[in-house]
C-alpha cells in the first residue's frame, strides 16, 4: 500500500510537470524537502518548490515523458525524459534519472535529479557547449545563471 502510494506520487509529480503545474508539483513535496541537480545544485524546501514553478512558468512548449518509476515504502526512483525549446531557440532532450525519498504521508523528502550536464550544454547552448560544455568556466555560467533566474523569481 505504501510503495504504491509512492509510486502515485512519482506519477502524479511528473503529470504536473508535464502539465505545466508547478504548484501541484510543489505540493507533492514535504516542507523541508531537499532538491539536488547539476544545473540548481542543492535547494531546501520552498526554494524546491519555487523552482518548478519558476520552471513551469516559463516553459512554452515543455513535454515530459515518465519512460519508468518505482518506489517501495521509503525510496524510489524515475526516468523521465524533458522536450523544449531553450532559450537559445535550440531543442533539448534531456534524459534524467531521479531518485526520491518518502515520508510517512507519502510527500517527497528528498528529490535527486542526475544528467549530463555536458551533454545538456551541447544541446542548449549549441558550438560553445559542444566547444567548452565541459568546463567548469562554462558549467559555473549555467548554474549562477539559474541561481540568479530563481532569486529572482523568488523576490
Amino acid at each position: 500500500m505504501t510503495a504504491q502510494r509512492n509510486r502515485d506520487t512519482i506519477q502524479r509529480f511528473y503529470a504536473a510537470l508535464d502539465a505545466g503545474d508547478g504548484e501541484a508539483m510543489a505540493a507533492c513535496y514535504a516542507p523541508d524537502v531537499r532538491f539536488s541537480d547539476p544545473v540548481f545544485g542543492d535547494l531546501r524546501g520552498d526554494e524546491a518548490g519555487d523552482m518548478w514553478r519558476m520552471l513551469t512558468g516559463r516553459a512554452e512548449d515543455l513535454t515530459v515523458e515518465l519512460a519508468s518509476h518505482d518506489a517501495d515504502d521509503e525510496n524510489g526512483s524515475a526516468n523521465w525524459i524533458a522536450r523544449y525549446t531553450f532559450r537559445t531557440g535550440r531543442p533539448v532532450v534531456n534524459d534524467i534519472q531521479a531518485s526520491f525519498r518518502f515520508d510517512a504521508a507519502g510527500l517527497i523528502t528528498e528529490h535527486r535529479d542526475s544528467f549530463d550536464l555536458w551533454k545538456w550544454t551541447r544541446m542548449a547552448l549549441g558550438p560553445i557547449g559542444l566547444a567548452l560544455g565541459w568546463s567548469p568556466i562554462v558549467q559555473g555560467k549555467v548554474r549562477s545563471e539559474a541561481a540568479a533566474g530563481l532569486a529572482e523569481f523568488r523576490s
